[in-house]
């Protein structure tokens, strides 16, 4: 009866045991960082269990691979969903098959800044971030018809693309991204902006694209607002903006750092020497700190400027064409003798 008793006792702790290690693998941990660090990986749409597994061998000790098919074939895990997902240092069977069956997605984030001057751009730059292709988004940049659902067109379609950073997950599908960003577009866009826009008589589309001409002008925050107020007098008395920064747009060269007159006579919507009023959409992804200048610009009568003749970077402001062509003379002049020199 002893040794009976004692193959019993064996018994039930080994299969105590067994089932103890079977909680701590499938619950606790049987996957380990070498690195101590979490890992992340994309799970594509021909990824099976299996390939996910290898590429997680690469970062992670496995304690039991027997553990891990036991596991596996018990939740009838075979595919994982797609998308991106980052693991702890130290993870169980169970916590892992249940995030990748039901798509427990990791967020990721996404950016761009004002340097972004096209939809072509923006397309590049988000097809890197996301699982979405290049020619996937910019087939919807393109189409009238889609951008329609957002009261935009294909020339105003980056003005919803404030620059930022963004937490979205990797598996978005257009739909998800660009509803998303008409969000983030609209919460912006606050009652208190609305009627700011309103008042100067523009549309969202339309302030961003003034912004947009700013933000191309300089990068002096105090000047900003100036050329705002100016070429919001352009546009309220019907004159042509005459903004170098939309004939560089409408070249496509955007290394441009000198217009020269055969550029003023280039035939483009956006050549705003040749045709008046507003250019058909924004000449990049401008800061939302600018469309607040434009609609928080200052009234003043300034219609002209010019670089300053001292070099300093800044402008020169004037009223009427009679003082800005003084000061206009006095920078080529300046100009002259510096190049003598």
């Amino acid at each position: 009866m002893l040794i009976v008793a004692i193959v019993i006792a064996a018994l039930l702790f080994l299969s105590g045991s067994f089932v103890a290690e079977q909680m701590y693998r499938y619950q606790v941990c049987n996957f380990t960082s070498r690195d101590g660090k979490s890992h992340g990986y994309h799970v594509y749409p021909d990824m099976d269990a299996d390939s996910l597994f290898r590429l997680m061998q690469n970062d992670y000790d496995v304690a039991s691979v027997f553990d891990w098919q036991l596991h596996k074939r018990y939740m009838m895990y075979t595919q994982p969903k797609v998308g991106y997902y980052e693991f702890p240092e130290r993870i169980g069977n169970g916590p892992l098959i249940k995030r990748l069956m039901r798509g427990g997605e990791s967020p990721v984030h996404i950016t761009w800044t004002n340097q972004i001057r096209t939809h072509q751009q923006l397309a590049g730059r988000l097809a890197v971030q996301l699982m979405l292709d290049s020619a996937t988004i910019e087939e919807h940049f393109a189409s009238e018809d889609f951008m329609r659902r957002y009261d935009l067109t294909p020339e105003t379609a980056v003005c919803m693309f404030l620059p930022n950073t963004y937490e979205v997950y990797w598996s978005y599908s257009i739909d998800d991204l660009f509803n998303r960003m008409k969000r983030e577009f609209d919460r912006f866009w606050s009652d208190e902006r609305q009627q700011k826009a309103d008042a100067l008589g523009l549309k969202r589309s339309e302030v961003a694209t003034v912004a947009s001409i700013v933000e191309s002008e300089t990068r002096n925050k105090e000047e900003k607002p100036l050329i705002a107020s100016l070429y919001l007098n352009r546009v309220r008395k019907g004159m042509a903006l005459q903004a170098c920064p939309t004939v560089i747009f409408a070249t496509g060269d955007f290394k441009l750092r000198r217009v020269l007159t055969r550029h003023l006579k280039l035939d483009s919507p956006y050549n705003t020497y040749l045709y008046r009023g507003l250019p058909p959409g924004p000449i990049r992804c401008c800061n939302a700190e600018s469309i607040d200048m434009v609609l928080n610009a200052p009234k003043t009568d300034y219609l002209f400027m010019c670089a300053n003749p001292d070099f300093s970077g800044t402008h020169v402001f004037s009223s009427n064409y009679r003082q800005h062509a003084a000061v206009a003379a006095q920078y080529r002049h300046a100009l002259d003798e510096r190049q003598i020199k």
